[in-house]
């Protein structure tokens, strides 16, 4: 709107510019037109004196006492004048009648009145081009003002846009005889105006469904023949799209080989708003028009990307995209692009740890170690007669030869001829002890292949960084706490279902809810029960998941991650009984208070890096790390729960499922290149930039905004002033575009973090043995005290169907 304002303010200037210019060349034509009457009028002022000397000549004469035509009047005139009257009547000029004086005098004051109208119009025209020129600054200047309120608002909006907008569904189907006050509060920009009973919806987490049979699945990719325009238009769609551009060229290659052809008709729905998703398209040819919730949002044609989210995850679809004419359209199913991903993933993976095994330096190391060598390996290419080393120089990069081949000479001593040595090709390696600390080359190596030679390089300082003892730091914790969890599972080997009773609604999660309960006949205790619809569980396929969730919570025992007592099922739900804390979400305090300082925010920061070391050194890896998955006990200390997203890795092995929360997933996740445990420190760097601001670093108005800013990495990220310099720097380690360089996953694994210098004098100790005072300290009356706790509606949906297919026996 204010664009629009501006915008016709600067047409009038324009305009009122326009007749101002005009205005000025009148008035200059007009002032070169009384300058030439001026001259006229000097000259006419001339031979009028002249006159006037003329007529006083005459009157001299007729007062003579002889007449002009007398002898002696001649004579005088003679003696008077130098010479005869009659040559002074032929050379004296006529003057001007009267009546030619009167309109010359008259066009001269018609001159002057209209140069005065003129400089009278050219003054006000003048005043009011001042004017209009000082409001549109004015208004200019309100523009910019108000463009810079509608972007802060705008992305308050987009945060709470997710959390408002499935509140709003619940609450209108549970109270329309309230829709004209609730839409009243609705319509506001604050979600606090909302009725105390419906707090805002927290953020859900994402997640694929696993991969579990990569044979099988490569089994099913087929290859689909097309010309060679429509591979470029594949090729050329994916490239120009925000996200798919950061695929790697040969995964962009596969995805063009698999895309397979539909066809729409015109007027017919491609893609559904809310419909669940798994298909995304490339528009080859026809038209389409987009919109959302019945309101037109724009026309497509050309090579465009449709529907790119769907890709990552099953989620539902923001737009609706119809045809307007009939459309030529390649699509790809989400399965296929996750296992194009995978393999080639793995392939890359398996030949730079090949690669790395023929290296005589590398042979004794882990295969987790080389593993991660692999992953810090950057190709670099060389064109031929390039010198990729020079003889004499130094230098402290080591190279693999992945493609073509190099040739290796000495320069002789004395001489400025090089001798050649030997070829080394695919495969082959030099510069191994710049590694270890002799960094003067001995030979020249140059590239000898037409097309150039692509090296795989790594230099001394990261190399170092990784190579390190880690069995001390894996199996610390191995033989902790066994005793304590077989006294758990004994004590609670008898509860039933049917002993627990429901006392209140904790909280809401994707699956369910969490009940808090006590056990019949034991009134001193409580616990939270977590349960979970089965048949919601099929449908988005993460029966895998909800199982490692039991397995890994059934066997932790730290006292920084919830504890798991017993599960129950029935037909309908699958239920874990756990430790109840009574202190609240982290999430709701962060919400209430806005954000933490530093000290707040470095103890619940350290009580997570404590539950990470405890995790990490058993190869689990945690993937959901947010506020709302952060709870307090009574006491004020913060303990981790939902495992939802957990998984146990095979030592130095990756996993390539989509999961966790828009904001904070990292960008290996989003771009399915395969993350480990180095996932979860790139989520600590986000948790730590939302305690202090209130806000994640990463947001924007829906999840594919989020990715793709993400992708720009933290240094595209403004820090807000309140974050110190020793805060933004251990964020920024943490949140490291490349996984292998992030802090805590190099040599001397999480203790780098605990050393670093924003937790400089920070009681590690006392957290562990849980002395140090919690900076908030919740008041907790009981055990059945909930008021630390949202309120939350009665489930909508009712009871879901029964599931008997047996998946969960082992639950």
């Amino acid at each position: 709107m204010s664009q629009k304002r501006q915008l016709n303010y600067s047409k009038e200037c324009h305009r009122l510019e326009e007749i101002v210019d005009n205005l000025r060349h009148e008035l200059h034509y007009t002032r070169l037109a009384l300058d030439d009457k001026d001259n006229e009028v000097q000259s006419l002022k001339k031979a009028l004196r002249e006159c006037h000397q003329c007529d006083a000549t005459q009157h001299q004469k007729h007062a003579l006492p002889f007449s002009l035509g007398s002898t002696a009047g001649q004579r005088h005139l003679e003696r008077c004048d130098g010479g005869s009257a009659e040559e002074d009547v032929q050379t004296e000029p006529m003057p001007p009648t009267a009546s030619q004086l009167q309109e010359m005098i008259n066009v001269i004051d018609h001159l002057q009145v209209a140069l005065h109208d003129k400089e009278k119009a050219l003054s006000e025209c003048q005043e009011r081009n001042r004017f209009f020129c000082q409001s549109i600054a004015r208004l200019q200047q309100e523009c910019q003002t108000k463009d810079a309120l509608v972007v802060e608002l705008q992305n308050e909006i987009d945060k709470f846009r997710q959390v408002v907008k499935p509140l709003t569904q619940v609450f209108l189907q549970h109270h329309k005889t309230e829709c004209d006050d609730i839409n009243c509060n609705i319509g506001m920009e604050s979600t606090r105006v909302l009725p105390s009973e419906y707090k805002r919806i927290k953020r859900q987490g994402c997640s694929a469904e696993p991969l579990t049979n990569l044979v099988e699945a490569e089994d099913k990719l087929m290859k689909i023949p097309k010309c060679a325009k429509s591979r470029e238009l594949i090729k050329s769609a994916i490239l120009d799209n925000d996200f798919m551009k950061n695929l790697d060229i040969t995964q962009i290659r596969e995805i063009v080989d698999c895309m397979y052809p539909v066809k729409y008709a015109a007027k017919s729905l491609i893609i559904k708003e809310g419909d669940v998703g798994s298909i995304v398209y490339v528009m080859e040819d026809g038209r389409v028009e987009v919109s959302r919730e019945g309101k037109y949002l724009s026309t497509l044609s050309g090579a465009k990307v449709l529907g790119e989210l769907a890709i990552l995850y099953n989620c539902q679809r923001t737009a609706t995209i119809t045809a307007i004419t009939e459309c030529k359209l390649w699509a790809i199913e989400r399965q296929c692009f996750q296992t194009i991903m995978m393999r080639t993933g793995l392939i890359r993976q398996a030949e730079y740890t090949d690669f790395l095994k023929s290296v005589p330096i590398f042979k004794n190391l882990q295969e987790d170690t080389l593993i991660k060598i692999s992953d810090v390996l950057e190709e670099t290419h060389y064109q031929q007669g390039d010198y990729i080393v020079r003889q004499g120089a130094r230098g402290d990069t080591f190279f693999i030869i992945s493609k073509g081949q190099v040739r290796v000479t000495i320069k002789q001593p004395g001489t400025q001829e090089e001798k050649f040595i030997r070829i080394l090709s695919k495969g082959d390696f030099f510069g191994e002890k710049a590694l270890q600390g002799d960094d003067l080359r001995t030979a020249n190596i140059i590239c000898d292949s037409p097309e150039g030679v692509t090296c795989l390089v790594i230099d001394r300082e990261t190399f170092n960084q990784l190579i390190s003892n880690l069995d001390e730091i894996k199996h610390r914790y191995d033989d902790e706490g066994t005793l304590e969890r077989r006294k758990i599972n004994e004590e609670f080997r008898d509860v039933s279902l049917t002993d627990l009773r429901v006392i209140a609604t904790l909280g809401v999660g994707g699956f369910g809810r969490v009940e808090l309960v006590q056990i019949h006949g034991d009134a001193s205790r409580s616990f939270a029960l977590k349960q979970m619809k089965k048949a919601q569980i099929v449908e988005t396929r993460q029966q895998q998941h909800i199982m490692s969730e039991k397995e890994i919570m059934g066997e932790a025992n730290c006292q920084f991650i919830v504890k798991l007592f017993k599960t129950f099922k029935d037909k309908k739900y699958l239920y874990m009984l756990m430790e109840s804390c009574l202190g609240g979400e982290l999430w709701t305090i962060l919400r209430d208070k806005g954000n933490f300082d530093d000290s707040t925010t470095r103890f619940y920061t350290a009580c997570v890096v404590e539950a990470f070391d405890y995790l990490h050194s058993r190869n689990i890896i945690y993937r959901d790390l947010k506020p709302e998955n952060l709870l307090l006990d009574e006491k004020g200390y913060v303990k981790l729960v939902d495992f939802g997203f957990a998984k146990k890795l095979q030592s130095g092995r990756k996993t390539w499922t989509f999961c966790g929360t828009p904001e904070y997933v990292a960008p290996e996740v989003i771009l399915n290149r395969g993350h480990d445990i180095s996932a979860d420190y790139w989520s600590l760097g986000v948790l730590m930039f939302e305690l202090l601001t209130g806000t994640p670093p990463f947001t924007g108005s829906d999840p594919m905004r989020t990715y793709n800013i993400i992708l720009k990495g933290i240094d595209a990220i403004e820090f807000p002033r309140n974050i110190t310099s020793n805060a933004r720097n251990l964020i920024k380690k943490l949140c490291r575009d490349n996984p292998a360089e992030r802090l805590g996953y190099q040599r001397g694994g999480i203790s780098e973090i605990q050393k670093h210098k924003w937790f400089d004098g920070f009681y590690w100790w006392g957290l562990q043995n849980r002395t140090l005072e919690p900076p908030i300290k919740p008041t907790v009356k009981g055990v059945t005290d909930t008021t630390n706790f949202d309120n939350y509606p009665p489930d909508p949906e009712g009871p879901p169907p029964d599931d008997v297919t047996g998946w969960d026996k082992d639950f």
